[in-house]
């Protein structure tokens, strides 16, 4: 009996720690140059939550890791997921609720782009890592927005962040050395 409690125990633990390790595989936990990160805003009823990785510029110039006017993963590793609770209007442009791809276009003048094509790892191996399964036809939005550079701190890592929020709106921001673009978000 005591060797059949055993063997339960044994199992049971072995369950727990292939889930656990299985877990720590998603979205590329460990050590890694660039980390994940995530970040969430309520906009009254509606929740936004974003999913990225944080490169550093390590003395390398912006335009050099986000090269203008190419479609760029927005972050690093894996594209950066972008998940709306409710339906928003996404800078000017209605976005039902659901998760999507985040890409964007940096220049002098950066395009957001909110793409339905997800690729996880059942799918490719890829896991939608950088730009390469970018596909326009996919595309729910595409909105310009404009570049700061004026007086604006400077991040060392990649930063997405909310900010000017009300029952109603907040700006999602990205911030990267002393670049910083914003997309206002909406809801009803």
């Amino acid at each position: 009996m005591k060797a059949l409690l055993k063997m339960g125990a044994l199992a049971v633990f072995a369950v727990l720690l292939s889930s656990e390790l299985t877990f720590a595989q998603e979205r590329g936990k460990g050590n890694r140059p660039s980390p994940n990160a995530s970040v969430s805003q309520d906009i009254g009823s509606t929740t936004v939550s974003i999913t990225y990785g944080r490169p550093a510029l390590k003395g390398r110039s912006l335009a050099s890791l986000a090269k203008p006017g190419q479609v760029w993963r927005t972050g690093a590793n894996e594209s950066a997921f972008i998940t709306f609770s409710n339906d928003v209007n996404f800078g000017g442009q209605p976005v039902p609720a659901g998760t999507y791809t985040l890409f964007t276009i940096p220049g002098d003048n950066w395009t957001f782009i909110i793409n339905r094509k997800l690729i996880r790892s059942e799918e490719d191996p890829r896991v939608s890592w950088g730009a390469f399964t970018y596909d326009e036809s996919q595309d729910v939005a595409r909105v310009p927005a404009a570049v700061t550079t004026e007086g604006a701190s400077s991040f060392e890592r990649f930063t997405i962040y909310f900010d000017t929020l009300s029952d109603t709106k907040a700006h999602l921001n990205l911030q990267w050395g002393k670049t910083m673009t914003a997309i206002p978000i909406t809801t009803k």
